[in-house]
């Protein structure tokens, strides 16, 4: 868990003074806080802004790939993405990049659940096809996304070992996860990742998915980190809708995909449980997320 990277607080009056100083024209819109997120600060600036802030350590870095790379990717893709348009400086106020982001509407969809789930497959399946063309020689590359299974198999097998699974019976999951660890690698040139498609990163709006936001860990290689998101995102047996509408039916990435939800899911649970036990970086409804997607995950075994 990242440790915050200022202790500068940031408010209403700290961002007017960085937008008066960098982005003048914006200085007058309307402001108001939006979320705390894992990595950043989100504030709504006007009606059809964001202004993202960072608050850990690795924020910086990452708001200023998206700023690098989402531009060029967001006219690709079928929703809305929070592409940014301005990159504010490090300053004496400030120490650190911050962005204006496009805003995308819509509730997260750890909060509101997916409902229409044929159409939310279909547009999760459309937005993954458009995002998942070859990625350029220079693409960032990530060390937790896009890589083999075995990058991560002490930490599953950790979770496996000490996690409160709860319903799930860890050898039922720990089958799971060995397939997809025993599937045959990708050989073919990597492609562009969204690399953290989990509830809390996806938006809805009228029962479907209605946009995708934090691009942090945007990145290249195997397109089965993305994948899990049929299991982590969507309602219990919609994953068969999405897949035939991706336009896959290969056995070893779908046995990886598979794997990257348990640890997806994984992941998620022990957020949830931090939250309900009150620490800090814990978010309750994380885990309910997880354990739909776990449970998803063995239905379809």
């Amino acid at each position: 868990m990242s440790t915050e990277s200022t202790a500068i607080p940031v408010d209403e009056d700290l961002l007017r003074s960085l937008l008066r100083e960098q982005h003048p024209d914006l200085a007058d819109l309307d402001l108001a806080h939006a979320a705390r997120g894992w990595d950043n600060e989100l504030w709504r600036l006007g009606e059809e802004l964001a202004v993202r802030v960072p608050r850990t350590p690795r924020a910086p870095d990452l708001l200023v790939k998206e700023h690098r790379w989402l531009p060029a990717l967001a006219p690709l893709l079928p929703l809305p993405v929070p592409t940014p348009v301005r990159l504010g400086r490090p300053s004496a106020r400030f120490p650190a990049p911050w962005t204006v982001a496009d805003w995308v509407p819509g509730d997260p969809a750890d909060r509101v659940p997916v409902t229409r789930a044929d159409h939310a497959a279909d547009a999760l399946a459309d937005f993954l096809r458009a995002l998942h063309r070859p990625a350029p020689v220079d693409a960032p590359a990530n060390p937790d996304r896009g890589v083999p299974l075995a990058a991560h198999a002490a930490g599953v097998d950790n979770a496996l070992r000490t996690m409160d699974l709860g319903e799930f019976a860890a050898d039922d999951v720990r089958r799971v996860w060995e397939a997809g660890l025993a599937a045959p690698l990708r050989q073919e040139p990597a492609l562009w990742l969204h690399g953290d498609l989990h509830p809390a990163n996806v938006v809805v709006a009228d029962g479907t998915l209605a946009g995708v936001i934090d691009f942090g860990e945007l990145c290249a290689g195997d397109p089965a980190t993305d994948l899990a998101a049929a299991w982590l995102l969507l309602p219990d047996g919609a994953a068969t809708r999405f897949f035939t509408s991706y336009g896959t039916n290969d056995p070893a990435l779908l046995q990886r995909a598979r794997a990257w939800a348990v640890r997806s899911a994984f992941g998620l649970i022990s957020i949830g449980q931090a939250g309900e036990k009150g620490l800090p970086g814990g978010k309750p409804t994380w885990g309910t997320a997880g354990r739909a997607a776990l449970r998803r995950v063995l239905a379809d075994d």
